[in-house]
């Protein structure tokens, strides 16, 4: 048996859990978001003690790591929609910036075109500055997503650090070439 799994999900004030035909819903201040729930586990919703149970249905391999993986995925929506995520970027190079346009992201990073993304509806994307980009919303996987592809349009690289990467994210150094020669 998953020891995550075992371990009930308070709903805190203000946050309500339906389950119907297989998806739960979480409703919050920050938002509402769903999930499929898989037929290996249940899910109840105790509304008097205020918390969502997660219980396997049989004793197998499959059913145990689904157990622990729906309680995890059910915890990550109440975070959401009560205090909600935030990934920080930064870019970091000479004429590199990132602006933001009506619904669209436009990152300059080196190439002869400016790259524009879409941003996913759901997501608030905020440029306090040209060199930061603040990527906030109610769902873990779709921040963490959007977030990876805009770091994806041109990872920091390793000799000068150029490049767009996490705050706080470490770039591990190499020296150049000439560096080694005497």
């Amino acid at each position: 048996m998953s020891r995550i799994g075992k371990k009930p999900v308070h709903l805190p004030n203000g946050v309500s859990a339906v389950v119907a035909d297989g998806v739960i819903t979480v409703k919050g201040p920050k938002g509402e978001l769903e999930q499929a729930i898989r037929p290996e586990v249940s899910v109840v919703v105790d509304d008097a003690k205020k918390q969502i149970l997660v219980s396997m249905n049989k004793e197998t391999r499959i059913a145990n790591a689904m157990h622990g993986l729906i309680r995890a995925l059910i915890n990550n929506m109440v975070v959401g929609v009560t205090e909600g995520y935030c990934k920080k970027l930064e870019i970091f190079g000479t004429g590199y910036l990132a602006a933001i346009a009506g619904n669209i992201l436009q990152v300059r990073v080196g190439f002869a075109n400016e790259i524009h993304k879409q941003i996913p509806a759901g997501l608030e994307v905020k440029c306090p500055d040209q060199m930061h980009i603040h990527i906030t919303g109610c769902d873990k996987q779709l921040v963490g997503q959007f977030a990876a592809e805009i770091r994806a349009i041109k990872k920091a690289e390793p000799y000068l650090g150029k490049g767009i990467k996490y705050e706080g994210e470490a770039i591990r150094r190499k020296e150049s070439k000439a560096a080694g020669k005497k």
